[in-house]
């Protein structure tokens, strides 16, 4: 998986200066939008009780805090690729570490939420000693160490083997610049490969437990079986990053002449649409949190009216 892959460029394919400005614009208007209705989650969130000792809302709100912290990230990059275009070596490998940890959270965390509908609906008598909220904040903490597991020993293997003053050196901030050895390679494959059939295995599992569930049970099966569905959906967007290296290779000989128009709508559908999901499925269509939410939001237009 390249983070900024999808959105910086070789210099042979540099924009123009009117399309590169009107694509920092989409990015950062997307994105000032998308983290302020995920920021307005969180202080719904925040201010109602009921949510901080259910499960299902606690890992809604990680991964909403997550989804910020990586939109941030990849539109920094995004922009500093068009600005500076070249930045110090250690300040990119920050950039790049901090957006890879949560990429590899969100499908993680995906997983998680897709696990607790399926107990909820399917184990509707144990849920509760199942999901507790101490148990909740173990799994979040081991969502966030396997994914540190998971990256860091491209770090570690950079610092072994480059010497130090490549880390005083300025560069195009991507992966592939910064994590050069071709061992990182390999074990990214794997690691992806390993994640795409643990994830895929768990989101396929609980949909059909539960699609088996809502022929003969209730309208919250249907509609948990829904959530999976927009869940599958989020994954697949989040891991299509995955395959990066290789699709960039496939838009390279399709559309030699449009490469870079290609790589940035790549970018709005990889890395900036699935962090517009989770406010879909949890800020639109479940009852209660849209009902606190609906307060929150007409509590904030009182107030600057007045």
């Amino acid at each position: 998986m390249n983070v900024s892959g999808n959105v910086t460029f070789v210099i042979e394919y540099r924009d123009s200066l009117v399309k590169a400005v009107m694509k920092n614009i989409i990015v950062v208007v997307l994105s000032i939008f998308i983290n302020y209705i995920n920021a307005s989650l969180i202080q719904t969130y925040r201010k109602h009780q009921i949510f901080h000792t259910n499960p299902r809302y606690i890992l809604f709100c990680h991964l909403v805090i997550n989804d910020m912290i990586q939109i941030t990230l990849t539109v920094t990059l995004f922009l500093l690729s068009y600005i500076l275009y070249t930045i110090n070596t250690s300040v990119c490998c920050v950039f790049i570490l901090m957006a890879l940890f949560t990429n590899e959270n969100t499908p993680l965390n995906v997983a998680c939420m897709a696990v607790e509908c399926y107990i909820a609906i399917c184990m509707p008598l144990r849920h509760t000693q199942i999901c507790t909220v101490k148990r909740t904040h173990i799994l979040i903490g081991l969502i966030w160490v396997t994914s540190v597991l998971s990256v860091l020993p491209d770090l570690f293997v950079t610092l072994a083997t480059t010497p130090v003053e490549f880390f005083r050196s300025e560069v195009f901030c991507l992966r592939e610049t910064v994590f050069t050895n071709p061992v990182l390679l390999e074990k990214r494959q794997v690691t992806y490969a390993l994640y795409l059939v643990l994830v895929w295995m768990i989101i396929i599992y609980t949909y059909f437990k539960i699609l088996f569930t809502a022929k003969t049970a209730s309208k919250d099966a249907r509609k948990a079986r829904d959530t999976i569905i927009l869940h599958g959906f989020q994954v697949l967007l989040c891991m299509a990053t995955y395959a990066d290296h290789s699709l960039r290779e496939v838009l390279k000989v399709w559309f030699p002449r449009n490469y870079a128009d290609s790589l940035f709508a790549v970018y709005i559908v990889v890395q900036i649409l699935p962090r517009s999901i989770s406010p879909i499925i949890y800020g639109v269509r479940d009852k209660m949190f849209r009902k606190y939410l609906r307060r929150h939001l007409l509590c904030t237009v009182k107030s600057e009216q007045w």
